[in-house]
C-alpha cells in the first residue's frame, strides 16, 4: 500500500511521488503482508502477489526504503487538507476515518489509532472501521487488544471476511493460537464461499497446521515471513 531521498528533497515531493511511496510501503508488506484493511476489499497480500503490475517507477523504488521522518512527513502532507476540513466539522466520522487511513497507510499507527478511536466514538458499530482500528493496534504490538476489537467487529458483522482473516493472522502470529486461527479462517471460507483470496486462506491454514505438527514433534519451525 520509495525513492531514497534526503529530508529536504522529501519536502518537495509531488502528489504522484507521495502516492508511489504509499504503494511501495504496501508492497513491502507489514506483518508478512497478510493483514487486510477492513474498509477495503483488496488484500495487501494480493497487492504483493501482483507486484509485477506496478509501474516501472514504483518497481525501481521498491528496492529502497523511506526513512521514518520521510514517512511521517508524507503522512502529514497527505492529511493536511483533511485536517483543515475537520476543524470546521469535528464530528465528521468519515473525515476522521480518512485521516486515520492516511496515517495507517504510512505506518504511523499510534496516530491512526487516535483518529480511528474518535471515529468509532461516533460510529461504534462500523465493523470495517473497527477492523482497521484493531489492525493498527496489532501493528503496535498489542495482540490481545487487537483480537478484542476484531471480536467486537464480528459482533456487528459475524461473517465479515477481512475481520476473520485478520483475526486468524493475529491469533497465530500474536498468540500462537493455531486452533483459533484455523477456526477463524475456516469460518471465513464457510460463510464466504466466493471469497476472492480463498487460495491465500487455504495456504495459511496449511501453514498453520504444519506449524502445529512441528510443535507437536518437538522442534517447532519459525513462523513464515
Amino acid at each position: 500500500m520509495s525513492h531514497n531521498r534526503n529530508t529536504s528533497a522529501a519536502s518537495n515531493w509531488t502528489d504522484a511521488q507521495a502516492y508511489t511511496l504509499i504503494v511501495i510501503c504496501l508492497l513491502a508488506g507489514v506483518a508478512g503482508g497478510w493483514l487486510l484493511r477492513g474498509a477495503q476489499s483488496s488484500a495487501i497480500a494480493a497487492t504483493t502477489q501482483n507486484a509485477s503490475l506496478v509501474s516501472g517507477s514504483a518497481s525501481t523504488a521498491a528496492n529502497q526504503q523511506p526513512t521514518a521522518e520521510q514517512m511521517k512527513k508524507m503522512a502529514d502532507t497527505q492529511a493536511a487538507p483533511l485536517l483543515a476540513q475537520l476543524k470546521s466539522d469535528p464530528s465528521n466520522a468519515d473525515l476522521l476515518t480518512k485521516i486515520g487511513n492516511v496515517y495507517y497507510d504510512t505506518q504511523q499507527y499510534p496516530t491512526s489509532i487516535e483518529y480511528y478511536r474518535q471515529a468509532l466514538n461516533l460510529q461504534p458499530s462500523n465493523a470495517s472501521l473497527r477492523t482497521d482500528f484493531g489492525t493498527a493496534i496489532w501493528y503496535t504490538g498489542d495482540a490481545d487488544t487487537a483480537i478484542a476489537e476484531f471480536n467486537k467487529a464480528l459482533s456487528y458483522e459475524p461473517n465479515k471476511p477481512d475481520t476473520l482473516f485478520n483475526l486468524g493472522v493475529v491469533k497465530w502470529q500474536g498468540k500462537m493460537d493455531i486452533n483459533g486461527a484455523v477456526a477463524a479462517w475456516q469460518k471465513l471460507l464457510d460463510t464466504n464461499p466466493n471469497y476472492e483470496n480463498k487460495d491465500r486462506v487455504l495456504e495459511l491454514i496449511a501453514q498453520a497446521k504444519q506449524h502445529s505438527g512441528a510443535k507437536a514433534g518437538a522442534s517447532a519451525k519459525p513462523l513464515p515471513q
